[in-house]
């Protein structure tokens, strides 16, 4: 019963400024005519400092004072004003009951003061509370991946994992530099080049640094469809003042987007900024692609934990479920491009070229004038390789395709030639690396390493 009383002692306290005058009676308020009487009262006084001064003739003071004195005897016929408000005990008490009792009963009422307090640990989540769980829980993922890395640097599927949760965390520089690792690592597919350009982007606060534009553009090269890389270009044009140009790039981004993409939003909102600053009316949206399937959800951070703390079997373990559901899901819509291409590179990381060369070349049949599916399909095969090991045969034939479309690609030139080198064909290798070697810089590092293994051919 504590908390009845302690709200009835609230109420009293809080209808206390008002049960006050009631109970005691307003003060009289003074009139006018006081503070009249006041200002005549200091004039007097500083009529006689004057004559004392000699600033007034006596002559003068006495025709002052009559007037002064005439005006105080005029105000003391102004009647003064009555008090507003009377003593009442009565109308106190029913201010009392109606408030203080009121309020009290009204909770007795309609509260439930037997209900038990729950203490603050047992209470469930607030959607602020499951927010913050969540990032400390990838905070601890992240932190036991930078551990495993420590003991093991040359994981690139490591240094990728953690660079993606790195971003999750906003640490863009830290991420950008995990990226890097994994490519030199060996993963050198435009997807891990598109999102380490993106971390450079956002460690510049949104600005496309020269070096992020840089490598945005050697990623259309490898893969000229790839959205990251060509929303960012368009995005570096406008950054430069070319909204125009800009505004091309982002219609022809959303033309190839499937017309339901949750991205269409934010790519308009950048077109309508552009044309604006242009000084040209807002275009009308290209219309897309058809709209795309579902995609499945990624890892969550529990999921992502869970994986950094598996033993490396299990996590294998874990890796290849997932593709065995992708694979099937690939099984029931083999029209979806992109998930041949994902299962692809996923078949490549599990150590599986078979299967991985057969998921890319169901890919190249779905759109067998794209130059960059058979070169990411060679770069998958070969991102794993160590000298002085074979090139495989299905990433031959992904290179001889791709040189097909892009005769004058350097990376599809030098592993051309050095699978012609392996089979026994200097004379093609030979072409191909001075092929190569006119395109590279003279006297840079590249130069160099073609010219060395030009010099190991044997002579003609």
């Amino acid at each position: 019963m504590i908390l009845p009383f302690l709200l009835a002692l609230l109420a009293f306290l809080a209808v206390l400024p008002i049960l006050v005058p009631l109970l005691r009676g307003a003060r009289p308020v003074p009139g006018r005519a006081s503070y009249d009487q006041a200002v005549y009262r200091d004039q007097l006084r500083e009529l006689d400092r004057e004559i004392a001064r000699g600033l007034l003739t006596q002559t003068d003071a006495d025709a002052a004072r009559l007037e002064i004195q005439r005006r105080l005897l005029a105000s003391d016929q102004v009647p003064a004003r009555p008090p507003v408000l009377s003593r009442s005990p009565i109308v106190a008490a029913l201010v009392f009951l109606l408030v203080g009792l009121g309020s009290v009963g009204g909770y007795l009422w309609l509260g439930a003061p037997g209900v038990p307090d729950e203490p603050f640990a047992s209470r469930p989540a607030t959607a602020a509370n499951a927010d913050a769980s969540e990032h400390q829980t990838l905070q601890e993922a992240t932190a036991r991946l930078e551990e495993k890395l420590r003991q093991n640097p040359s994981d690139p599927q490591g240094w990728l994992l953690y660079g993606r949760s790195l971003a999750m965390l906003n640490q863009w520089d830290k991420a950008a530099d995990a990226y890097r690792h994994a490519i030199d690592l060996g993963d050198k597919s435009p997807d891990v080049a598109a999102d380490r350009a993106e971390m450079l982007v956002m460690g510049a606060g949104g600005t496309v640094t020269p070096a992020a534009e840089d490598a945005f553009k050697q990623v259309l090269k490898d893969d000229p469809g790839n959205g990251l890389a060509r929303f960012y270009l368009a995005t570096a044009a406008a950054q430069a003042g070319e909204p125009l140009k800009a505004i091309e790039g982002w219609q022809a981004l959303l033309a190839d987007m499937p017309s339901d993409s949750p991205v269409r939003d934010a790519v308009g909102q950048r077109i309508a900024e552009a044309a604006k600053a242009a000084g040209v009316p807002v275009p009308d949206l290209a219309k897309g692609t058809a709209p795309s399937q579902p995609a499945a959800a990624g890892p969550d951070a529990k999921a992502m934990a869970d994986a950094a703390s598996m033993p490396e079997e299990q996590r294998q373990a874990m890796i290849r479920g997932m593709v065995e559901k992708l694979a099937a899901k690939q099984q029931a819509d083999p029209g979806n491009l992109d998930g041949w291409l994902r299962l692809g590179q996923a078949y490549a990381v599990l150590h599986e070229p078979d299967k991985s060369a057969d998921a890319y070349n169901k890919a190249i049949a779905l759109k067998p004038d794209d130059a960059s599916i058979p070169l990411q399909a060679a770069r998958a095969l070969l991102a794993d390789l160590k000298p002085p090991e074979k090139i495989p045969a299905p990433a031959v034939a992904f290179l001889k395709r791709a040189q097909a479309g892009a005769a004058e690609e350097p990376m599809v030139l030098w592993y051309l030639g050095i699978a012609a080198a392996q089979e026994g064909h200097p004379e093609d290798a030979r072409r191909d690396w001075n092929t190569l070697l006119a395109k590279l810089p003279a006297g840079g590092d590249d130069a160099k390493l073609v010219q060395s293994a030009l010099d190991a051919l044997p002579p003609r």
